[in-house]
């Protein structure tokens, strides 16, 4: 990864790489919870590394004060009350038009768009915020509700999905280049096949934008490679075989293998055990877990118990970048979560020049 000048904030190689590139390509994050210490000590350190501009929903009097009693400068950073905003009756009637287009009965509509969780992903999805932060005060479900009624969905993907970024110099064989993409670890249950093999591609598509480089993803089983003969398993291996055909067929720079136990996904001395007649395995940049449960538990552990740093969850199968993060989130976690939705933000606009999907 490339390292930033002397005169970027400290910060771990991930996000170095990140604001790196936000500094060429600065972004606007909304966050949706802008009365809140942490956001405001994360805006404050974004605008410093001269990476994002935030956008700050919430009422100005109580951030402002916040901000003076615990010495937070709020130079470049954007507050906006939803209810005051000069945009709240045109938000009104596009969240009508949205209703009447869908044939939804939405109830009263600038109630609908005070709720600032309506108003970020408005904002968001009509372009005056290149990505969305929220979650940090709330219950993960009234972001995801307002994100799933507002934002465009991708149309290559059945349903959304969190991707969680892991980071951690003292931890043996996380990624090819010390950064770990995990998926999903918070929104499907059970996810059938074709989205286990969607997320795979998603996520993957994520790695390599960030790593720069082809990105190895593994889909995990209690089994590798027929080693036990279970539903589970195979529906991995069904799962690897869409995600590898459309590989194939749309030429995207992506490794994928699977069905795989983790410890053959990322440790090459035990893929070697297990796989003696395979190539030379290299450590898996992206885990997709079979169920809800098996990512969410795995993730926990890894923060809570290895000490791993965590970034997002990136909601991914959106046309607009969007985090959710945890209640107990860090400083550092919101920070590196809003830059990187900043650098998926960079992509976004690559892809879709015209704010179009």
């Amino acid at each position: 990864m490339s390292t930033l000048s002397s005169e970027a904030p400290a910060g771990n190689a991930f996000t170095r790489h990140l604001i790196e590139a936000l500094r060429r390509h600065p972004k606007r994050i909304v966050f949706t919870e802008g009365e809140d210490l942490r956001v405001l000590q994360a805006a404050e350190r974004l605008v410093a590394a001269e990476a994002v501009a935030p956008i700050l929903l919430g009422d100005k009097e109580r951030i402002r004060a916040l901000a003076g009693d615990n010495g937070v400068k709020l130079t470049f950073i954007n507050i906006i009350d939803p209810p005051k905003s000069s945009d709240f009756q045109l938000f009104c009637q596009r969240v009508d038009n949205m209703a009447r287009y869908r044939n939804m009965q939405v109830g009263d509509a600038a109630e609908i768009v005070a709720r600032p969780h309506y108003f970020g992903a408005l904002m968001t999805q009509y372009g005056q915020a290149d990505g969305l932060v929220g979650g940090n005060k709330a219950l993960p479900a009234a972001l995801f509700r307002a994100l799933i009624n507002t934002i465009k969905p991708l149309p290559n993907v059945p349903k959304i999905f969190g991707a969680m970024v892991l980071v951690g110099d003292h931890l043996k064989h996380v990624g090819g280049s010390g950064v770990l993409f995990m998926a999903d670890c918070g929104l499907i249950p059970q996810p059938s096949v074709d989205q286990l093999a969607a997320i795979a591609i998603e996520t993957g598509k994520v790695a390599r934008h960030f790593l720069g480089r082809t990105a190895k993803v593994a889909l995990l089983s209690h089994s590798t490679k027929g080693s036990a003969v279970t539903d589970e398993a195979r529906k991995m291996i069904a799962a690897t075989a869409i995600a590898r055909d459309v590989v194939q067929k749309e030429y995207l720079d992506l490794d994928i293998d699977g069905e795989l136990q983790a410890d053959v996904a990322l440790d090459p001395a035990a893929a070697e055990v297990k796989l003696p007649d395979a190539k030379v395995r290299q450590t898996a940049d992206v885990l997709v877990f079979p169920n809800l449960d098996a990512g969410h538990i795995s993730l926990k552990l890894l923060q809570h118990v290895a000490g791993a740093q965590g970034y997002g969850q990136l909601i991914l199968g959106l046309a607009r970048p969007a985090a959710q993060v945890p209640r107990t989130a860090s400083v550092e976690t919101i920070f590196g979560t809003a830059a990187a939705v900043g650098v998926e933000a960079i992509k976004s606009h690559q892809v879709f020049p015209d704010g179009e999907v």
